[in-house]
């Protein structure tokens, strides 16, 4: 058996690999897994000790404690797996809306007594023993991720892959089970960390876009001196914070009361976004510092590169607000 390494060489932090949006490939050699819908994270595992790190360096360990078990369940070998966090619903489904229940640390104990259950869907790996796997093609990772023997019944799980069906039969099956769609990668591919790359293509069934909150404007009604609306941005070529629309509804009385706590220490002057934002969206509007992140579903992007429709999922407490882009179609809009 291969020796492991030494607990005195610590991992190098591996930054997961990006897919692309794209259509469903059509050519041979492609597997095919379902998109799941949580928080990215690779585990880096050495003896006893685990980092799960997001795609932004937090470390996701004190939030899903339940996560503890993986380097028992690894024989306490030293390996780097990838995979999603998810919060799983009284069907098995992973559920975002429920995964924000642990958007904040809490103490361990009350983590593991509170639901929703959580499991790390575990799709690729990338370290074991002594041996780098990222020049390794993706169909040997695999194999190589289920001679580990990881229980499928645990808050550790190896979802399936498919290699010898067509994806758009797979991508059928995602949407009658409810996933958020499917994910295509090469099967001779190599894992190339931090790059979005073309050998993995996501394909969706909703429109999703990660947002920087930059401001926010006081609502009507039962929300009167509360948060009526987010003014939402994205980061265009240039470094610049560009409006792209704001949002209104999707929002619980807790998460609303959340907000205005967190965004109102963040309170500025003057607007963060580097275009002019409307005027009719910036009237009375309360700018704050660039830092938090969301997420909204939406049906298209308007001509004017607007969301239509957008409606609030979440935080996103695992991505960095610089690396909030638009999509490559919206930001040709901006150039001259």
């Amino acid at each position: 058996m291969t020796s492991a390494v030494p607990a005195s060489e610590p991992l190098d932090v591996i930054r997961p690999m990006l897919a692309t949006a794209g259509e469903v490939p059509v050519d041979d050699g492609w597997a095919v897994e379902f998109k799941w819908d949580g928080y990215r994270g690779v585990a880096h595992c050495q003896g006893r000790g685990i980092r799960l790190v997001s795609r932004n360096d937090l470390d996701f360990m004190e939030r899903f404690p339940e996560l503890e078990v993986l380097p028992e369940l690894l024989r306490h070998r030293t390996a780097v797996l990838d995979g999603e966090i998810v919060a799983l619903d009284d069907e098995g489904r992973p559920n975002f809306g429920l995964l924000q229940q642990r958007n904040k640390a809490s103490g361990v104990r009350e983590l593991r007594r509170t639901r929703p259950r959580i499991a790390y869907f575990v799709f690729d790996l990338l370290h074991l023993d002594d041996r780098s796997l990222l020049s390794v093609p993706y169909d040997v990772r695999r194999a190589m991720l289920v001679e580990l023997a990881l229980p499928g019944n645990h808050a550790v799980q190896v979802p399936p892959t498919f290699v010898d069906t067509e994806p758009v039969d797979v991508l059928r099956v995602a949407s009658q089970y409810g996933f958020e769609g499917i994910v295509s990668k090469r099967v001779k591919s190599r894992y190339e960390p931090g790059r979005r790359s073309p050998a993995w293509v996501k394909t969706p069934f909703r429109y999703t876009q990660e947002v920087v909150i930059g401001g926010w404007r006081v609502g009507q009604g039962n929300r009167a001196g509360r948060i009526g609306s987010l003014l939402l941005g994205a980061h265009d070529g240039q470094g610049r914070l560009v409006y792209v629309g704001h949002v209104g509804t999707g929002f619980s009385q807790t998460v609303l009361v959340d907000l205005q706590r967190q965004l109102e220490k963040l309170g500025r002057s003057a607007s963060p976004f580097g275009l002019e934002v409307p005027r009719e969206h910036a009237r009375d509007a309360c700018w704050v510092e660039p830092r938090l992140v969301g997420e909204v579903e939406f049906r298209q992007w308007t001509s004017d590169g607007r969301l239509r429709h957008p409606a609030w999922r979440g935080m996103r407490p695992d991505r960095d607000p610089v690396s909030v882009v638009l999509p490559v179609t919206q930001q040709a809009l901006l150039d001259p």
